[in-house]
C-alpha cells in the first residue's frame, strides 16, 4: 500500500509469512540549500522495518535528487530490510514523488550534471 501528497510518501508491506518482510515508512522530503552542494532535496525516512524503528535523514544535491528510492532503500536495509529486498515496489507513488521532486527542484530535461557526482 502506498500514499502520497507533495512532499510526503507513505509505503506499507505486511509479512505473509514468517520468511517474508514488512515495513511501513513515510519519507518526507524539502528543498533545501547544503553550504558543500548548493541546492537539493533534504529526505527525512521515519517508521518501522520488521518491527524496529527507524528514522533517518539524507540530502541529494539537485542534480542526484530522483535516486531517493535507491538511497531509501539502503537505508531500509541497513535497518532489517533483507539485502535482497526493495521498497520501490509501488511505482504509481515513485512516480509521483518523482515528478514532485522535479517540480520543486525546477528540473528541466537536459539540465547538466556535476561530473563529480558521476564518479
Amino acid at each position: 500500500m502506498a500514499t502520497f501528497e507533495p512532499g510526503h510518501l507513505h509505503i506499507e508491506r505486511t509479512a505473509l509469512n514468517k520468511d517474508d518482510y514488512s515495513y511501513a515508512l513515510s519519507i518526507d522530503y524539502e528543498v533545501t540549500q547544503d553550504p558543500k552542494e548548493g541546492e537539493g532535496m533534504l529526505f527525512k525516512m521515519h517508521g518501522s522495518v520488521q518491527g524496529k524503528e527507524l528514522q533517518e535523514e539524507f540530502f541529494l544535491p539537485k542534480d542526484q535528487a530522483f535516486d531517493f528510492a535507491r538511497h531509501a532503500t539502503r537505508l531500509a536495509q541497513t535497518h532489517g530490510l533483507p539485502k535482497d529486498a526493495g521498497i520501490g515496489t509501488v511505482h504509481k507513488a515513485y512516480d509521483l514523488m518523482f515528478e514532485d521532486v522535479r517540480a520543486q527542484l525546477d528540473v528541466k530535461s537536459g539540465d547538466p550534471v556535476k561530473p563529480e557526482h558521476l564518479e
